[in-house]
């Protein structure tokens, strides 16, 4: 039973991932079209928001490194597991870091967004232990230049609102966002 659902909850999160990039990349490619639009903003997507504009030239430009042409990228998520999330929270919670770290770094370095999409948008799930870790994580990669954002929970289902439950780094050169994660276990 315990092997159906850690099997069933794998599956769910590389599901995710998977749509994840297809739909970043479908856009890179020129297609436009988005699917509409199924919740409305929440409190702390519109915080997040606001500290996307707040933050946008504070962090993840690494407009200094040029990847090299075959140099990988990677996007890295680290999940809270403290906070107990089913798999599909967890899958939703990494569709959010995946996508604020997208857009953050669009404004500041497309460029090495474009290399990442082209270097098979590699999307890395993480384990982290509790909210102060993800803090700390935070710090060192903004420290190291690199795009990272939080999510916090808008409280409508399982977690309380405001809980730190997602941290997205990057994308960046795999070796510089393993510099901020190398020392954590797979999801």
């Amino acid at each position: 039973m315990t092997r159906t659902i850690s099997a069933l909850y794998y599956l769910v999160v590389a599901g995710a991932s998977v749509g994840v990039g297809y739909w970043l990349g479908s856009r890179s490619r020129g297609n436009t079209t988005s699917p509409p639009a199924l919740e409305t903003n929440t409190k702390a997507q519109i915080q997040a928001d606001e500290d996307d504009d707040d933050e946008e030239l504070a962090d993840g430009d690494l407009s200094a490194i040029k990847p090299q042409p075959m140099q990988q990228c990677k996007l890295v998520l680290v999940v809270r597991t403290d906070l107990k999330m089913t798999t599909g929270k967890i899958a939703a919670q990494c569709r959010h870091a995946a996508l604020a770290c997208y857009k953050a770094l669009m404004k500041t370095n497309p460029k090495l967004v474009q290399h990442w999409e082209q270097t098979g948008q590699a999307k890395i799930a993480l384990r982290g232990s509790s909210e102060d870790e993800l803090l700390e994580l935070e710090a060192i990669a903004k420290s190291l230049d690199l795009c990272a954002r939080s999510i916090l929970d808008a409280g409508r289902t399982q977690i309380a609102v405001g809980s730190r439950t997602v941290l997205g780094i990057g994308p960046a050169p795999v070796a510089l966002v393993d510099q901020v994660t190398g020392h954590l276990k797979l999801l």
